[in-house]
């Protein structure tokens, strides 16, 4: 019964400072965040992270990258690929160099400094995608460009992270055999069963039509992510590989949309706040004025090597002054998935408490500051500025 008190805390808490946000026109994850951090050992003391917090934790990962996978429009990218590719490439390459060797001058171990890279190569484009909408942007050049390299970003962030996982130290991750090279071959294999499984799904149209019951669809599709997300844990790699690109197969179906509404409910009412709420939980406030001057650094060096690789990137290949600007503070936010990095990263030992907290407080601060980054920009474009 303990456990269920505390979902009861973990859900009403994080329900409530989440609208609160969102009436501020900020992001709900960072009311579910400070849910956490109220809850846990650094304010009131109420709730510790368990097994069972940390499994519905897990649950809401996988589900939140299927989301992400289900949301990537692969025709877009095909639509703008150069321009997409390019962006989304220096924007992952620059943060992983510029903070990199940034947290490794300010003392980080090496290994930390790399993971703190890959942490900050990730966007978050939902974020951005709201002010776009909002603003009318969302189909201009510069939104389109935005969306399309968030495409490409995520993939190649996912990549970068499961190649760090394969070869590093101590990430929790068991491998197959004590061979790196066959361990790399199976690996390899993996991949080819995603790309056959990407081929294969539009297939399951006409069985689908068959059905008329929806929840069996659902739960097919559950049935995919979870087991596609076993298999990598399997093989070595991270499940949130597995999820992602599972969604990128779901999202080729005609119904789709049902499968990710189903999926968006079942996560974002139950898994997917205990997930964030969990990363709260972890946050602490302990030797906190001795990382102010490390957390400013790192805030520093995520906006401008976000912003420097989508502006010049997007001004190189043709976009004017003010679309690339646009385009810069659109790739700034990150969010999701570098929380789920850095989480995994504090969970397999990787990153020690202090450095976690101070990368939690970084990642809420871009990721509070760059819609109010993105709309400046896109009002200065209206104004005729350029």
């Amino acid at each position: 019964m303990e456990f269920i008190q505390e979902l009861v805390l973990i859900l009403l808490a994080s329900t409530v400072l989440g609208q609160i946000f969102v009436r501020f026109d900020m992001p709900a994850v960072i009311g579910e965040l400070l849910a956490g951090v109220l809850l846990g050992t650094a304010v009131l003391n109420w709730i510790r992270p368990s097994n069972l917090i940390s499994v519905f934790s897990q649950i809401g990962v996988i589900l939140l990258m299927a989301l992400a996978g289900m949301e990537s429009d692969i025709n877009l990218l095909k639509k703008y690929f150069m321009t997409s590719f390019c962006v989304a490439s220096v924007g992952v390459i620059l943060p992983i160099i510029l903070m990199g060797i940034g947290s490794y001058l300010y003392g980080v171990k090496p290994l930390e400094a790399i993971l703190i890279g890959i942490i900050f190569s990730a966007t978050s484009v939902s974020i951005s995608a709201i002010v776009l909408e909002e603003k009318h942007q969302l189909h201009s050049i510069a939104g389109i460009t935005i969306l399309g390299a968030a495409v490409v970003d995520d993939i190649l962030s996912v990549i970068v992270l499961g190649l760090f996982t394969t070869f590093s130290q101590g990430t929790g991750n068991k491998q197959p055999t004590n061979s790196i090279m066959i361990n790399t071959i199976i690996q390899l294999l993996f991949f080819f069963l995603l790309y056959l499984l990407y081929k294969f799904v539009p297939y399951l149209k006409v069985f689908f039509l068959r059905i008329k019951n929806n929840q069996i669809v659902n739960i097919i599709s559950l049935l995919l992510i979870f087991t596609v997300s076993w298999i990598a844990e399997a093989v070595g790699l991270s499940a949130v590989i597995g999820a992602y690109f599972c969604g990128l197969a779901i999202r080729q179906l005609e119904s789709y949309k049902k499968v990710y509404k189903a999926v968006s409910n079942i996560g974002y009412e139950m898994f997917i706040p205990v997930f964030f709420v969990n990363i709260g939980l972890m946050l602490t406030f302990k030797n906190f004025y001795k990382e102010l001057g490390f957390i400013l650094i790192m805030t520093i060096l995520a906006i401008a090597s976000k912003f420097w690789a989508g502006k010049y990137t997007s001004r190189i290949l043709g976009l004017s002054k003010s679309s690339s600007d646009i385009v810069g503070a659109g790739i700034i936010s990150r969010g999701e998935v570098a929380l789920i990095v850095t989480q995994m990263g504090y969970s397999s030992d990787l990153l020690s408490e202090n450095i976690y907290s101070s990368l939690i407080m970084v990642i809420i601060i871009t990721t509070i500051l760059s819609p109010i980054i993105l709309n400046y920009f896109i009002k200065k474009a209206n104004s005729g500025v350029d």
